[in-house]
């Protein structure tokens, strides 16, 4: 509400020119909070504020900025200026808005770009998407192992301005080969001997990601050794470049927001929910919803090739969504609980009996007792006619619980063994095949049973 309410004056400060004041609104407050103040303005009207802030300090308020009015800035305005504006931007976060933009205006950006920034652009686009290589940054504190705690400390001033972290210095051969690392802290720590070697005090045994290594399998790297970076390497461990704490934030969460659009089957959005076009947000959702469709639709054939059973019994009609509701909310939950835990790197396809003995355990546990009150509740409300029949019901669910469950459980462990992603294995499609197998498990025990 306060941002609102700052936007007349902001705009007035623009008509009058008073440069004095939009200088001292770019450096009174907070990066953070002068973009926050700044929401509402055009694309024009923001660029024309932040020219009265120093390069540096408008890269940090451009950060801070939502994609939309990012893309949106760097497209509008002028080339040479944006392009001042792109060479202070961290290296991965550069690539990532220039892929963004695509088409002519990167076509017309690239050029204004100083070589070795252009040349690292097109290097970090060649890595696949999704790819160690794709998030990491190439901005590093690299240093040499002969160099004394001193000699480090003022190679290190020289260069900070170009480090988007210092957490870690990362101690590499004459050609980039990753040979250990020395935290800040340890350095700040060796201050007292200066003469002391990095090569004395480096860690060797390091935890590092191979370029072409999944961004997902890095994050869950990151979070198990609790790392605020960790280096990207080459197949001959040659030092690329790091991956940070906020980059893994981001994969996480990236993926984090994959895995839920899949499990609801939707296929995942590029932007955001309201700057996605109302046509493209329809064939994400309607193409799985045509899918699952198709799946239900299956349902009825099995219903019809059961339909002199359900003529002769027409009290199994009745308990009908009490069986495929149990079935698919069991199935649900395995499903939900193992891509879970995939994501998370609790589980993976090596543990598939461990995870087959514990559903097939948790199915005879859940099914035994829903059973029971399945029996309880059709023989005591007298829906079924008589004991023997409405044994039909709690048998029925015990089965179909336990396929539920195994099924739930094996098909994302399938999905990651063939290398899809287990998410689109996700809990409506489980719940339609159970809902068909469902149908197929009562109508046999019912035959079984009744015909006796």
């Amino acid at each position: 509400m306060i941002n609102t309410l700052y936007l007349p004056e902001l705009r007035e400060m623009l008509a009058d020119s008073s440069e004095t004041d939009l200088r001292e609104f770019c450096t009174a407050l907070h990066p953070a909070r002068t973009a926050e103040f700044m929401e509402g303005l055009s694309a024009d009207e923001t660029w024309r504020v932040l020219k009265y802030a120093d390069l540096p300090l408008r890269e940090e308020i451009f950060t801070f900025f939502s994609p939309e009015t990012q893309l949106d800035i760097l497209s509008t305005q002028d080339r040479g200026e944006v392009s001042e504006l792109i060479v202070e931007l961290a290296a991965d976060d550069r690539v990532d808005l220039l892929e963004e933009l695509g088409g002519d205006i990167v076509d017309e950006i690239l050029p204004l770009l100083p070589s070795e920034v252009r040349r690292e652009v097109l290097r970090l686009w060649a890595y696949p998407e999704d790819s160690a290589g794709a998030v990491m940054t190439t901005e590093a504190a690299k240093l040499s192992e002969v160099l004394t705690v001193k000699e480090a400390l003022d190679e290190l001033s020289k260069q900070s301005e170009s480090l988007e972290t210092i957490y870690y210095l990362y101690i590499v051969d004459d050609t980039d080969h990753l040979r250990g690392l020395v935290s800040a802290r340890e350095l700040i720590s060796a201050i007292g001997k200066p003469q002391t070697t990095l090569g004395e005090l480096m860690e060797t045994d390091l935890v590092s990601a191979d370029v072409l290594e999944d961004q997902e399998e890095v994050a869950q790297k990151v979070a198990r050794y609790d790392l605020l970076a960790i280096p990207v390497v080459d197949h001959e461990h040659r030092m690329l470049g790091i991956i940070t704490h906020d980059d893994v934030i981001d994969v996480v969460r990236e993926e984090a927001t994959e895995d839920a659009h899949r499990i609801a089957a939707v296929e995942p959005l590029e932007g955001s929910y309201l700057t996605t076009p109302i046509f493209t947000l329809t064939w994400k959702r309607g193409m799985w919803l045509t899918i699952l469709f198709v799946a239900a639709f299956l349902t009825a054939f099995a219903l019809r090739h059961y339909e002199d059973g359900l003529k002769t019994w027409v009290w199994l009609a009745w308990f009908l969504p009490l069986i495929i509701s149990t079935g698919g909310n069991s199935g649900n939950q395995a499903a939900t609980l193992v891509i879970t835990s995939l994501a998370l790197g609790d589980v993976s396809v090596r543990d598939w009996l461990r995870v087959v003995v514990r559903e097939v355990a948790m199915g005879l546990l859940l099914g035994g007792f829903l059973g029971a009150l399945g029996y309880a509740a059709a023989w005591g409300s007298g829906l079924a006619p008589g004991a023997a029949a409405a044994a039909v019901i709690p048998i029925t669910l015990l089965l179909i619980v336990i396929a539920g469950t195994l099924l739930g459980a094996v098909l994302p462990l399938l999905f990651q063994r063939v290398g899809l992603d287990p998410a689109l294995m996700s809990s409506p499609f489980v719940a339609g095949i159970i809902d068909i197998l469902g149908i197929v498990i009562y109508m046999n025990v019912a035959f079984a049973i009744l015909y006796r």
